[in-house]
């Protein structure tokens, strides 16, 4: 089995997070890597990935390029193993990062959510080289900047254009008034960037029908966290 495959292809055990640990690894032995639950908020569902031939379902993930930001690296390989643009949620993530000391009053640090992984992984590449792995939750985009996106990919050589944050300001309600009622989110297709990639396909499926097909491993544990966490900013947002 692959390395890739290995890694979704998880233990069927219910995940629980593991002692703290000490490890050292330079630059030239430290691969750092990003994945992404992507949710369509109105319509409750969630992107799954399938391997056309070796027949498992997965989440998008893969290698951040070089000097890219880890959150920004998530985005771009959803969009590139599943074809649906996306970017990350401002949710309620129990972090043990810090809050910024004096932020602006319009800055997403006055709110109490936030764009962190949910899940970090780390798997040995090699006997000398390490994989550490963050796991975000993120949306389709709405239908305007779609377009947008897809225009300016169009004006810049179809290089891959990073989304604008989720606005610190707007709910989700808000967010999904951006949608008319039916509104399918646009899956591209041919947005792998190699063989193994051109294999893949993808859905939108019932969130609890993805956790059933991811098993009971790290995977499905990111769309659980991630869903719980969506419903738990509805909440919040409405003053329940």
């Amino acid at each position: 089995m692959s390395q890739k495959a290995g890694l979704y292809q998880e233990h069927t055990n219910i995940p629980k997070a593991h002692l703290p640990i000490v490890g050292n690894w330079d630059s030239a032995n430290t691969t750092i890597g990003a994945g992404v639950a992507i949710f369509h908020l109105a319509s409750s569902r969630v992107v799954l990935c399938y391997h056309s031939t070796k027949n498992y379902y997965f989440l998008p993930k893969g290698r951040r390029d070089a000097s890219e930001d880890t959150g920004s690296g998530a985005e771009r390989e959803g969009f590139e193993e599943s074809g649906y643009r996306n970017r990350l949620l401002p949710l309620p993530i129990p972090t043990r990062q810090p809050k910024a000391h004096n932020p602006s009053p319009s800055s997403a640090a006055t709110t109490p959510f936030v764009t962190e992984p949910v899940w970090t992984q780390l798997v040995p590449v090699t006997r000398t080289a390490q994989y550490i792995l963050f796991w975000y939750i993120a949306e389709t985009v709405p239908p305007d900047l779609e377009v947008s996106l897809s225009a300016q990919e169009k004006e810049q050589g179809m290089a891959y254009q990073y989304p604008p944050k989720f606005s610190p300001e707007m709910t989700l309600k808000e967010r999904m008034e951006m949608e008319r009622e039916g509104y399918e989110p646009i899956r591209h297709e041919n947005t792998g960037v190699d063989a193994e990639e051109a294999l893949y396909e993808s859905y939108l499926m019932p969130v609890e029908e993805a956790i059933e097909k991811l098993g009971r491993g790290i995977s499905a544990d990111v769309v659980r966290k991630g869903w719980e966490a969506i419903q738990l900013k509805h909440k919040m947002e409405d003053g329940r």
